[in-house]
């Protein structure tokens, strides 16, 4: 999976010292957790995107659906030891999400060494409370430790709040544009319109 436009609602502050009682938990996420994790994402998209994605395509999003996909494919998208999905909890609940790897092919041959950050989610009831900043952390470390120097993302063209956050976290635009319809199955007339984001790790 690819939710290139990434960090929807994820625009938090860093959080207070790793382990305080009140700091989010981040782990590697299991295939038990599909369910969770695209709570986590459609919950996200119909805050985060009102007024940025058609309310058609936030209305047609179903969980159900969606987790029973997310599980059933999930070694498919694990088959490279690389790729991690990382799930952040607080009070034993998952409130957010990232997923990252090696950047998709599709990027061209300036990237192929590049790692990505697919996916940062946190709960619209999170927001600014760390999660994002916990999350970015962990999926930076898990790309230095697969041995990336680099990496990319995706931003949704006017998701300020993301657009903060990354660059809170050194993230920098680099002129890249992508017009992308996979996430809104295929559908051309509301396709994502995605500005990349770069930094050295």
């Amino acid at each position: 999976m690819t939710d290139d436009e990434g960090g929807a609602g994820s625009g938090d502050h860093p959080s207070g010292p790793s382990g305080s009682a009140d700091s989010p938990r981040v782990r590697r996420a299991t295939r038990d957790d599909a369910a969770a994790i695209t709570r986590v994402r459609v919950e996200t998209w119909r805050v985060a995107y009102d007024g940025l994605i058609a309310p058609e395509v936030l209305d047609r999003l179903d969980i159900a659906r969606e987790a029973a996909v997310r599980a059933a494919r999930w070694d498919e998208h694990h088959a490279d030891p690389r790729a991690v999905n990382l799930v952040a909890e607080r009070g034993g609940e998952i409130v957010g999400w990232a997923a990252a790897g090696p950047a998709d092919p599709t990027q061209g041959r300036e990237f192929r060494r590049h790692g990505q950050v697919f996916a940062i989610y946190a709960l619209p009831g999170q927001w600014g409370l760390g999660v994002g900043h916990a999350l970015m952390t962990a999926a930076e470390k898990h790309l230095r430790s697969a041995g990336f120097r680099d990496a990319l993302l995706w931003v949704l063209e006017g998701n300020d709040r993301a657009a903060a956050f990354y660059e809170r976290h050194g993230w920098r635009e680099d002129g890249g544009t992508l017009v992308d319809d996979r996430l809104v199955g295929g559908d051309a007339a509301h396709a994502l319109h995605e500005r990349r984001r770069v930094k050295t790790l």
